[in-house]
Order: structure tokens, then sequence, then C-alpha cells
């Protein structure tokens, strides 16, 4: 890295007053973080070179969300090719399945990924329908174990991820380790199929082998086209909702927040990511709005990069889920309740880890706001306003489509 390096970007930021994409050359110096945008279609400086903490090096690829002093930006494409060379050669994306025997192991497992460097970009907890998971299998329609596969891979909820990193498709396939859970123990003993896998069958995980593969299988899971894909899981009883924040995941404490929730005897039964823009924010987060003096704060926090949703599950569980996750103020939580999510892993009021559904009588408004907007890839079920069939709150409603 040189004393004056830069890397340029292509962004677009979505203003919502003028309805309309602005477009702009954001430009980031690793030697002190700092960054300087300029207006493309205008030809003037939008931002004069200025240090931001709150962007980094790893933030910086292509279709990736970062935020710049409240605004949201799309990263759409390399400015130059020196930008290009340096940070776009080598950044693959690709799948990472969790399987049916080892989704109880998904803390786990994401803590393993994200240690590894990955970025996760993309993740949903699904159920493959016997069709999805012919399609999935496609490679073994000549194989005598084909129906085994299929029959295991549908028996349960997986959890799909698209991750990235530098050679992101072979240094998965190594962390994953040989097919054979058995074997793995023998030849590679700390890999993913090693820990939690039982067999060649049911070992745990999966990575696509080619760049053609991984295309496939993330286009089965992830459409492009519009289509919903595979089912998502949730159940929609004695259900509350959970969102691990933006800072949250960014740092990489997806995963143990994952674990610690299990830990507690909570059951996670549908998961997602996505990213919230600022007006669905203000609409989820209304009911604070004049009454809590971070609201401001709040909102920019959720807006500031992807969320991860859960619908958790436990007899009267939005009472007790709330418990856990402690009081709002992760100082006042660990001397009250040390033992709770935002006095673990929060940082301050703002930037406390998680937000939970407050009370039952709260619940459809959630059902309601978060999943309205088709941009989530969720709605609410047609005609179901309060959604009777999960009265605590849920944002996993039925897919677009």
């Amino acid at each position: 890295m040189t004393h004056s390096e830069r890397f340029v970007f292509i962004a677009e930021w979505y203003d919502p007053n003028a309805s309309l994409f602005r477009r702009y050359e954001l430009l980031f110096y690793p030697e002190d973080g700092s960054v300087e945008m300029h207006d493309v279609k205008n030809h003037r400086t939008f931002l004069k070179r200025t240090k931001y903490e709150d962007l980094h090096l790893e933030d910086l690829f292509i279709g990736n969300k970062v935020n710049v002093f409240s605004r949201q930006l799309v990263l759409i494409d390399y400015g130059d090719q020196y930008t290009a060379r340096q940070l776009g050669s080598r950044k693959e994306k690709t799948l990472a399945l969790i399987k049916p025997d080892a989704v109880p192991k998904a803390g786990e497992i994401i803590e393993i990924i994200n240690k590894a460097g990955f970025t996760l970009t993309k993740l949903k907890m699904m159920t493959l329908s016997r069709k999805e998971a012919t399609d999935f299998h496609i490679d073994h329609q000549s194989r005598p174990f084909l129906n085994e596969l299929i029959q295991f891979i549908t028996s349960g909820p997986v959890i799909a991820m698209e991750i990235l990193r530098d050679d992101a498709i072979c240094e998965w396939k190594r962390l994953l380790g040989p097919a054979n859970s058995g074997l793995a123990r023998t030849d590679a003993p700390g890999s993913i199929r090693a820990l939690f896998g039982t067999d060649g069958i049911k070992n745990a995980a999966h990575g696509p082998d080619s760049f053609a593969c991984a295309a496939r299988e993330m286009e089965l899971f992830f459409p492009s086209s519009g289509v919903c894909g595979p089912a998502n899981t949730a159940k929609f009883t004695n259900c509350t909702c959970c969102i691990v924040k933006p800072h949250a995941v960014s740092e990489g404490l997806l995963g143990k927040i994952v674990m610690a929730i299990r830990d507690a005897g909570f059951e996670i039964s549908a998961m997602q990511m996505f990213n919230m823009d600022r007006v669905n924010v203000e609409e989820f987060y209304e009911v604070y709005k004049g009454v809590v003096s971070e609201y401001n704060e709040m909102v920019t926090e959720m807006y500031s990069g992807p969320c991860v949703a859960m619908e958790i599950q436990q007899n009267n569980s939005t009472m007790t889920f709330r418990e856990f996750c402690g009081p709002a103020d992760p100082e006042i939580a660990r001397h009250l309740r040390p033992g709770t999510l935002r006095a673990i892993f929060g940082k301050t009021k703002i930037q406390n880890a998680v937000h939970c559904t407050d009370l039952p009588e709260d619940g459809p408004l959630e059902v309601n706001l978060l999943p309205a907007r088709p941009r989530f890839g969720l709605r609410q079920t047609p005609g179901d306003h309060h959604n009777p069939r999960c009265p605590n709150g849920s944002v996993f409603l039925q897919d677009l489509g």
C-alpha cells in the first residue's frame, strides 16, 4: 500500500425528496480512512476529503451498501482500473449451505465463516421442495444415493448464505474439509465437516466446486429473476421478532448471538438478512418517535448496513425473550442483567446489538411495517392486517410472488 493510495468507486444514492438516484464518485484513502465524494452529473465536489471512521477497506466491493454520513450508497462499479485490479481481481462469491443436521450448530458455523475472513452478504433459512432438492443435486442424477440425498436435504430447514472473500470458492471448500465426515476427522480435524458432520450424506454443510456451479446454486437459493426461491421457515405461533443490528453484523457478532439465543433455550425458527432504507426504518420505529430522545440515532443505525431478522419461538416468547435481550442501555444491562444479549454484545444505547419486540401489543405493528416493502423480499399475508396467527410479532411472512 503506497502512501497516497486511493480507491475509487461509482456509487448511487436514492434521493427520496427528488425521487431519483444520484450518482457519485466515492474515493477512499486507506492511509487515514478518509473519504471524498464527487457529483458525477454536475462535475463538482460533493464532499471534501474527510476522515470517516465507519468505512473500512473490507466494506468496499461491488454490490455492497455503505453508509457515509447518513447516506446509504450502493457501490455499482469501480471508478478506475487501479481499483478494479487491486480490489476486484480475486474477490469471489460462493454459496455456503448449512444442511438440516447442522442447523442447530449454525452459530458456530457462522462464527467460523467470520473468523476465516469471509463477508456474509446474503442469508436465509428455508425449506426445499423435492423439485428444488432435485435441481440442487443435478450433478448427482445418476448416483445410486440420489434419493437418500434428496430425502435428507428436504428433512428440515437449511440455511443458505452468500459469502465473499478472495478465492472464496477454494477457501470455503478448504474450510469444509472432505465430503465424508469420517475422513474429514482424520485428514482435516479442524474442518466444519469434521466438527459437525456424521458421514458422507449428513456432512453438515455444502460448497460449490466451481464458478459455474456457484453461480447456478446461488441462483437457485437467491434468484435474481424476481421469483421467490425456496420457502422461508416461519411458524407464526408463539413468536417474537429479533433483529441483529447492522453494527453487530458488521462486527462479526452474528454467530455468537445465534449461539447465545440457542443456549438460553429459545428456538430460531426463521432467519433472513436484508437492508432497510431510512423511510422504512422511520415507519418501523414510529412508535418511538417523540418518546425516545435517541430516535434519530436509532433510525440511522438501523439502515447503516445489513440486518439479520429472526423469528424466535418460546411460549410467551415476547416477554421472556425481551427479558433475555436486557435493558436498552448496555451499561445498565451490564450492571443489572450481565447475562443478557445487550450486556454481552451491546456498545451504546444506539448500538445495543439487538432490537426485540417490546410489548405483545406492538407485535402486529412490527409485523405490518417491517415486511411491507417488496425490497425486503417479504410481505404480509394478503388481507391479514393484524395476523392473529402471530400476535406477538414476526417479520417472516410470505415471500413475494
